[in-house]
Order: C-alpha cells, then structure tokens, then sequence
C-alpha cells in the first residue's frame, strides 16, 4: 500500500514537471541546424584567386585585360595639372626636338594634353613597372627618324627611374642602351625604306635601264632588307617596325633626275613602277622576311604613318606649323582627306599600303594616325633648328610619349592573351 501510494506520487510528480523549457531547447537546435545549412549552401568557399604575370595597368579604367578597344577613337582634352615624364635634359633628346630647351612658346604646354578614347581609357604607363615587367628583354624600333622620336621618348621616360645604364648598340643599330638593373634593352636601327637601296649610275655598256633613257637613280632591292636591321630578328624579343615618309620624299627621289628603281631578284622590275607599286612589293616581301626569320614568341608591331602638318606649302616652300592648341576636327578633315590631296596626304595614302600588305599576318597594328592628326601644335616648327620650320617630327616631351602610352597598353594585351 504504501508502495503503491509512493508510485502514484512519483507519477504525480513526473507528470508536474514542466514542457515549456524541452521544446524551445528543441527549437532552438533545429532553427540553429537550418540557418547553418542555409549558409553553406549560400556562401561558396572562396576559390584561390588567379595571378597573371602581366596585368592592365591601373588606372586603365572602363576596360577588362584582354578585351579591345579602338584607341584611335577619341579626342585630346587639356589638363593643366598634367606633367612633363622627364625633363628636356635627358641628353638622348635631339637638339631640334628639344622645344623647351629651344625655346618654343608652347614647348611646356604640349604635355598637358591628354588623349581621351571614346570608349575606354589610355592609361599613363608606369615605367618602374615596365621595366619590371620586360626584365631581360630586348627591343628594337626599326624605321625612320619618326621612330627614332619614338624611341628616344620610351628611353627618356625609363632613365628618369633607372638611371644604372650601359651603352650597347646590336648589330647595325644607330644606337642603344642597356638597363643594367633590369638587363632590359632598347636600341633604334635607322632605316628608310626597309628595304636595301642605293645610288644607281647608268653603265657604259648599256643596259635595259639603259635603254629605256635611265643615267641615275637610286637601285630598291624590295626583296632584301636593310643591313642595319637585317640581323635584328635573332636578339629582340620585341619589333616596332615604320615605314613611309621616305617613299613620298621628291627632294631626295626625284621622279625625274634621281628616281626609285625597283630591282627584285637582282634585275630590274619591268617596266619600271612607281613608288607607291614599289611600297606594296618592299612590304610583301619585308613582312614575308620578318615572320619566317623572328624567333618564337617574339612579338612584332607595325606603326602606321606619322602625320606631317605643314600648312601654306610644303617645307621647300616656306610651309609652316604655328598652331598653339590641337586642331579641330573639321580641320582635321580639311588637311588629311585623301579626297582634297593636301600637302600632308601623305600619311593616309600610306597607310592604306600597310593595312593592305600586313591584313592576315602576324603584325600588330600600332594605330598612331587620326590621333596624331589633331596635334598640329607639337611639332618643332622654327625652334627646330633647321632653315626651314620643322613640321614632321614631334617636340619631346611631348605626343610620342602618347605613342609609347599605346604601345605599352597594347603590348601588356598581347602578352595578357599569351
């Protein structure tokens, strides 16, 4: 009885003991068990972040490494707080280009003007990544003073920030330097046809030339390249190649008294062609030289043509440049179109040669025309030196550095994709 009655009393007490506590513990947990697995179906496990030994530059803006954009495009805004990359000091400068050391009235305004691309952004190369970058590398302009001028910018914009530099000129380089820091090269070799060519006199036995009433001239090999780059191909890693002004130069091939005699295979091309017919053949046969004797994984750039901005004639002719700001582009039209065969048509018509020739090889086009178009106030002018105003090659500092800004975001591309 008493056992009984201490079962009933145990019963009476278990039955007591609350329910409130068991289940909110209870809900708890299985709140708890549904959150933690909402998150780890949300939130993937951060992958391993990808490295690339050649990235976009910063500050390149509104484009993706890898992806296209038309440089060309654009137009040249003013930026007063812009600043010279080096100083006029750098003694690689050539003494006509040289406008602030010359004294020309805008020599040290030219540099604050920015190219601006319609739909992405042309960053300023950094040079202490660059050289960085291309450590152990060799590169080589061939071509004629235009891209000398070029050359000289990128030297003068990597000795302000490496100054250990050895002189070494390649093979048939006009010159060359060494940054001994970063073991990286740059060297010019001046050429102006690409192609071999030489004066040429009339034999006294006659000849076909001969025959057809020629006394002298000047012999284009179009299928043998100009010994100062011809050896060129087997130590640089990178090319940028130009060509053009010389084959629209009457002053030195004149059509009459001196003119380009185009020799293939070692015999004359007959009957004998113009110098626009010998451009394409010199080349076809320079870009055939090129790809079949540059080492692997080099990596090759053709320069489109130099614009000239003489205006009231010709440099013979008392022509001039003494614009203070870049041109408008209506007046951009009026001086370039190929329709109103200006003075300075030359940079159009040429650069339809090199589109037709390097269209399916293994060039890239270093577009530097329409963009240089504009800036009729960056040359020279009088402050070159010259008995005449200087209206062809380009003040430094000054629009080449832009030049070397495009080459730069184009080559990192190139080397992005590889």
């Amino acid at each position: 009885m008493a056992s009984r009655e201490h079962s009933q009393h145990q019963n009476q007490t278990t039955r007591k003991v609350p329910l409130f506590p068991l289940l909110s513990l209870a809900c708890f947990v299985s709140i708890f068990a549904v959150l933690s697995s909402i998150r780890k179906t949300s939130i993937p496990s951060r992958p391993h972040s990808t490295s690339f030994e050649f990235r976009r530059s910063p500050g390149s803006g509104r484009r993706n490494p890898g992806e296209s954009c038309d440089f060309s495009d654009g137009r040249w805004i003013y930026d007063p707080n812009q600043s010279a990359r080096y100083n006029n000091t750098c003694k690689e400068i050539f003494k006509g280009w040289n406008c602030i050391s010359g004294n020309k009235f805008n020599g040290r305004e030219l540099v604050k003007w920015r190219w601006q691309p319609k739909h992405c952004d042309l960053p300023l190369f950094d040079p202490v990544r660059f050289l960085q970058m291309y450590r152990d590398t060799s590169i080589g302009f061939v071509g004629d003073s235009l891209n000398r001028n070029m050359f000289v910018s990128l030297f003068c914009s990597l000795k302000r920030v490496s100054s250990e530099v050895k002189k070494w000129r390649p093979a048939g380089a006009d010159r060359g330097f060494t940054f001994l820091q970063y073991n990286l090269t740059l060297a010019y070799h001046r050429t102006n046809l690409l192609a071999r060519y030489g004066r040429w006199s009339a034999n006294a036995n006659g000849g076909v030339l001969e025959s057809l009433g020629y006394k002298e001239g000047y012999r284009v090999d179009v299928d043998i390249p100009d010994s100062t780059w011809a050896e060129a191909l087997s130590f640089h890693d990178i090319l940028i190649f130009n060509t053009g002004h010389w084959w629209w130069a009457p002053s030195k091939f004149d059509p009459t008294k001196s003119p380009m005699l185009f020799f293939e295979k070692g015999q004359p091309v007959l009957p004998p062609v113009l110098p626009d017919v010998g451009l394409d053949m010199a080349l076809k046969h320079m870009v055939m030289f090129v790809e079949n004797r540059m080492q692997p994984g080099a990596i090759k750039f053709f320069r489109t043509q130099s614009p000239r901005h003489f205006e009231g004639g010709d440099w013979e002719q008392g022509g001039s440049c003494n614009r203070e700001k870049p041109l408008l582009p209506v007046q951009v039209e009026k001086l370039f179109s190929v329709k109103n065969n200006g003075t300075n048509v030359e940079a159009r018509l040429v650069n339809q040669h090199l589109y037709k020739v390097l269209k399916g090889s293994g060039f890239h086009i270093l577009d530097i025309t329409h963009m240089s178009e504009f800036r009729a106030d960056a040359h020279p002018s009088a402050a070159g030196g010259k008995k005449h105003d200087d209206c062809m090659h380009w003040c430094l500092p000054g629009i080449t550095d832009t030049w070397n800004d495009l080459f730069i975001e184009q080559l990192n591309t190139v080397k992005f994709r590889s």
